[in-house]
């Protein structure tokens, strides 16, 4: 199997896009992407670091978390998490982010690119407070592109149908961490109870 190395060789596959494909990507969010966003209660956001290194992570919260102060600048609530603090260190690095929206229920996810900056001004955290508790960061986020990506790869995963989905599962972070650390199937399921606790009582303590 050759390996694709030149852009001309990987569109003798990928054809080229459609002009009307490139007439959706926008510069700033419209009417159907602010009400997208209004009814967002999760997205995947990617930074780079300084190495190249490329991270993703999760962030959910009451639909519309993600807040627009414009067309063109987002501020995203950091909540309480597991504080590696990945993509925040990226972001100080590089600025560069990249987020993907989704809504239950609908095919179709919003791709925003562009660059960001973290800020901890108390009032701007109180005003993205959720129950009550304050962001503990907001990360402004400055749109380059935006545009939205139809839904047959949502499709294809029948992401939506509760009758494809597989039994529930659980992953044991104690399997993982304990052995590394040199403890016992006893401290790896103290660790899993831990990790419990976080997802229940602990929801909202950063501990």
């Amino acid at each position: 199997m050759a390996r694709i190395t030149t852009k001309e060789e990987l569109r003798r596959t990928i054809a080229e896009p459609r002009p009307a494909t490139h007439a959706k990507i926008l510069d700033a969010l419209d009417e159907q992407s602010i009400d997208f966003l209004k009814r967002c209660p999760f997205a995947l956001v990617s930074t780079a670091s300084a190495d190249g290194t490329i991270e993703v992570s999760p962030k959910g919260d009451e639909p519309g978390f993600i807040r627009i102060e414009d067309p063109k600048t987002l501020l995203i609530p950091e909540r309480v998490g597991n504080n590696l603090a990945f993509g925040l260190n990226n972001i100080i690095a590089t600025g560069k982010i990249g987020i993907i929206a989704l809504v239950p229920a609908t095919g179709e996810t919003l791709r925003i690119s562009g660059t960001a900056e973290i800020h901890d001004d108390a009032e701007l955290v109180a005003s993205l407070s959720s129950l009550g508790k304050p962001a503990l960061l907001a990360t402004r986020v400055h749109i380059k592109h935006c545009y939205f990506h139809c839904a047959r790869s949502i499709v294809r995963a029948k992401l939506w149908d509760p009758k494809a989905w597989p039994a529930p599962g659980r992953i044991s972070f104690g399997k993982i961490i304990a052995p590394r650390i040199g403890e016992s199937d006893a401290v790896a399921a103290q660790i899993d109870a831990n990790v419990e606790g976080a997802y229940t009582t602990r929801l909202w303590q950063n501990t």
